[in-house]
């Protein structure tokens, strides 16, 4: 009792034994409740799932660095699929990036594979990540069908 603190739907500050963190919402973003940590004193947003990328062990341990080199990774990594499938429409990312472009980081690192460093890179990790249709705008009708029985069966 009392080792559990909520986090507001907002998120929060918290201090860790004297550094200010902050908890900030990352909903449906891969779960519906879904949170970030942001170091304002290094600057970095631990951002999840969210720009995780498939890369083998010694790739994921690369920083990528600039906008063309964020392009060129994206494209080889994997990261769109992931994205479209797993983040929770166009809406949340807009939400989400439009609150993160207020914020002073240099370096975002997801739990999964490389991360992006520097201003340059942060801008067009956010420029893709605003404009992405992912999710619920991918669904239509045909996603929603009762299986046909087959007669073979």
């Amino acid at each position: 009792a009392g080792r559990v603190i909520g986090i507001p739907p907002q998120g929060m500050e918290v201090n860790l034994a004297g550094q200010d963190l902050f908890i900030i919402p990352a909903h449906y973003m891969h779960s519906v409740g879904n949170f970030q940590v942001y170091d304002p004193l290094s600057k970095i947003l631990f951002s999840g799932d969210l720009g995780a990328n498939l890369v083998s062990g010694q790739d994921a341990a690369k920083v990528i660095e600039g906008a063309e080199a964020f392009q060129v990774h994206r494209a080889a990594s994997g990261m769109d699929g992931f994205h479209r499938r797993y983040m929770g429409g166009q809406k949340v990312c807009r939400l989400w990036t439009h609150m993160v472009r207020g914020m002073d980081i240099d370096w975002i690192v997801p739990q999964h594979g490389a991360s992006f460093k520097g201003k340059e890179t942060v801008t067009a990790f956010l420029d893709w990540f605003e404009a992405l249709e992912s999710g619920p705008d991918l669904l239509s009708q045909e996603d929603f069908q009762f299986p046909v029985p087959n007669p073979t069966q």
